[in-house]
């Protein structure tokens, strides 16, 4: 039997391994993983650990991550005896799962507090999705007895994270070679939003609990994730294989700097950060950026380009700040652009995002997707942009 309380994380991906499993792990607690990768899964429960790579600037190191067991995220009954018994619990599916996630999440606490356990538990969700904690707590009210669904907010905490430990995909060679293994930036921090927690705030390793949280996920949105977008959507123009050459990129660089510029500013305006503080972040984070030995591809920085390009989401949203404080978002319209050119034909949203373009023309497309409306001004700067990605040979590949 186990001696160690039980955090559970839904996702063994690359933020379920590759960043909450070490923290948790080093936290004391076992760590039980759902996912729906079969041969992952078993492997894990086959090896009781799994290899974390971090991969730094100043060298790289192999360290196994333990005790973690994992189990097969459609064995609802199973997943739910693990929440039921769980400590803390996480969240690393993306957006578009949480709906399926709730049904055992329900089901484990009606198991729970059926047998008298009435102690509070916390959900950490490390989703790029705004109001993540919401949906995934009216998901699990509708799952839930109706008679249980006043101890929801008593006894569950629905807590908001900024996750920005970059963990690329394993390639085949990896995961063939080790299907547990996966690749991180040794990067240790995790935000979260200390309002939202229910019961004592636990003792996480890494873990950075703060009040006010909006500053910190608009921080993260607007500067590093536009950042990665930027660097994917124009590396991707350029043909380059990985984010480290798109920043080396003389035109690239300028234009990402510019964009960041343009962020910073209107997150000061916005919530008063410290102006030397966020540069100083900002510079931190492109030297994490040009992280060679992490081999961060161009594919997962641009992938999912329509919700990358929504209006609330990372450039659309950080241009709007800008805009709103009177900032004219020269270089965040960049990114726009080449989000909206982007046409990889191994990304099914990415030929999603193109039959929208073809279908509606591009102001049709940019109002779909963007909320952007043909009249406004950062349409004719978007507009502007992309027609010199279409047509300038600078922007062609190969």
């Amino acid at each position: 039997m186990d001696r160690q309380p039980s955090a559970v994380i839904f996702g063994a991906g690359s933020v379920g391994r590759g960043f909450l499993g070490q923290l948790f792990s080093e936290s004391g607690y076992h760590v039980v993983f759902v996912d729906v990768d079969l041969v992952l899964v078993e492997a894990l429960n086959r090896r009781g650990s799994y290899t974390l790579r971090l991969a730094g600037v100043s060298g790289v190191e192999d360290v196994t991550i333990g005790p973690v067991r994992a189990v097969d995220a459609r064995q609802v009954e199973q997943v739910a005896k693990e929440v039921a018994g769980a400590v803390i619990m996480a969240t690393a599916v993306g957006a578009r799962a949480l709906s399926a996630i709730a049904t055992p999440i329900a089901a484990g606490l009606a198991q729970r507090w059926s047998g008298g356990e009435s102690t509070p538990q916390n959900i950490i969700l490390a989703e790029n999705l705004h109001d993540a904690p919401d949906v995934l707590r009216h998901h699990v009210a509708e799952g839930l007895p109706e008679a249980f669904r006043p101890l929801l907010g008593e006894r569950v905490g629905f807590v908001a994270s900024v996750i920005a430990r970059m963990s690329p995909v394993p390639t085949p060679e990896q995961r063939a070679q080790d299907p547990t293994l996966i690749v991180a930036e040794p990067y240790k921090v995790l935000p979260v939003d200390r309002d939202a927690f229910v019961g004592p705030l636990p003792q996480i390793v890494g873990m950075y609990a703060v009040s006010p949280f909006v500053a910190y996920t608009d921080r993260k949105l607007y500067i590093h994730n536009a950042g990665h977008a930027m660097l994917g959507y124009l590396g991707y123009r350029r043909g380059y294989t990985y984010g480290y050459e798109a920043l080396r990129n003389p035109r690239i660089n300028a234009l990402l700097n510019q964009a960041l510029t343009e962020s910073s500013c209107a997150l000061q305006a916005e919530h008063h950060l410290d102006a030397v503080a966020l540069a100083e972040n900002v510079q931190y984070l492109l030297d994490r950026f040009a992280n060679r030995a992490l081999g961060d591809p161009i594919s997962r920085l641009a992938r999912d380009p329509l919700r990358k390009l929504a209006p609330g989401d990372r450039l659309v949203g950080a241009a709007r700040l800008a805009e709103k404080h009177g900032i004219t978002p020269l270089g965040l319209s960049w990114g726009i652009a080449a989000g909206l050119a982007y046409d990889d034909p191994d990304d099914p949203h990415a030929v999603e995002l193109q039959t929208i373009v073809r279908d509606a023309g591009f102001d049709g497309a940019l109002e779909k997707i963007c909320g952007i409306h043909r009249d406004e001004p950062l349409a004719q700067l978007v507009r502007e942009r992309y027609r010199i990605l279409q047509n300038d040979p600078e922007w062609q590949k190969g």
